[in-house]
């Protein structure tokens, strides 16, 4: 059994936990209590009996006939909850506005999550529009412009081995180009997704160190067919001045809890 700080784990507490992260990532996928039963490893009764006690409190959600099951909506409540108490998320916000309104394009606010990115705000560019928000979300941290800025921050040590998940024909699939890159996010002082994560955009990510290493990091992502070398100059300008601004007035005493 797993320990953290000398507590041991509670098998229940992680076995719900583990269900409900389940759910989640299969988006739009309903599963079967057999399918889940068997992808965690427990007794299709105790599988049953813990669906039950989730619905009931709206965690999870099933179909009329019982069979199918989904992540519920009080997992929504929950995350916009997390998103409304955290005080830079706040802070942040402000300044995404006032991006967006200089360059027009989509501009995001995204935190490291393991080997992946978090997208905690986003303001969409009225020139391009997503069909699904990417707030909520989380995308594999060496696909984007977020989490390239991200792991610019930390040693080559705690880069994990390849191969890496191609989103893209342009994503880095192995260790060694995705150093290079790294290294050169270091000298330029900012990183550049070309099309790494989505085919036909273009992302610019700037880490924020109000915490080291960062945790944080805003991008701006802009279509291919509107970046010109003096649009992205543009972008780099601005964005350099937005992510100063964040640094010099993001939350850091106070009495706020620093979150770990």
């Amino acid at each position: 059994m797993s320990e953290t700080a000398g507590v041991r784990e509670v098998k229940s507490a992680a076995r719900t936990v583990e269900l409900l992260e389940l759910l989640a990532a299969r988006g739009d996928r309903p599963a079967r209590l057999q399918e889940l039963a068997e992808a965690l490893d427990v007794p299709r009764s105790s599988m049953y009996a813990l669906l039950q006690t989730l619905i009931s409190r709206d965690w999870v959600r099933t179909d009329a006939t019982g069979s199918l099951y989904g992540i519920g909506i009080h997992a929504l409540l929950t995350g916009t909850s997390y998103l409304d108490s955290d005080p830079r998320v706040r802070a942040v916000r402000p300044y995404l506005d006032e991006a967006s309104q200089a360059l027009g394009e989509t501009i995001h606010l995204g935190r490291l999550d393991g080997r992946g990115v978090a997208y905690l705000a986003t303001r969409e560019s009225h020139e391009y529009l997503r069909t699904i928000s990417r707030v909520g979300r989380r995308l594999p941290a060496h696909a984007g412009a977020l989490g390239k800025a991200l792991l610019a921050e930390r040693d080559d040590t705690e880069l994990p081995e390849g191969p890496y998940e191609a989103l893209t024909p342009n994503s880095h699939t192995d260790r060694a180009s995705l150093l290079t890159d790294l290294a050169a996010v270091r000298s330029r002082g900012y990183s550049v997704d070309r099309e790494e994560g989505v085919l036909g955009i273009v992302g610019f990510g700037f880490a924020l160190r109000y915490d080291s290493p960062a945790q944080d990091a805003v991008s701006c992502s802009v279509p291919v067919a509107r970046l010109t070398p003096e649009h992205e100059a543009r972008i780099v300008a601005v964005m350099r001045e937005i992510r100063a601004k964040i640094e010099a007035t993001a939350p850091g005493a106070g009495g706020a809890p620093h979150w770990r």
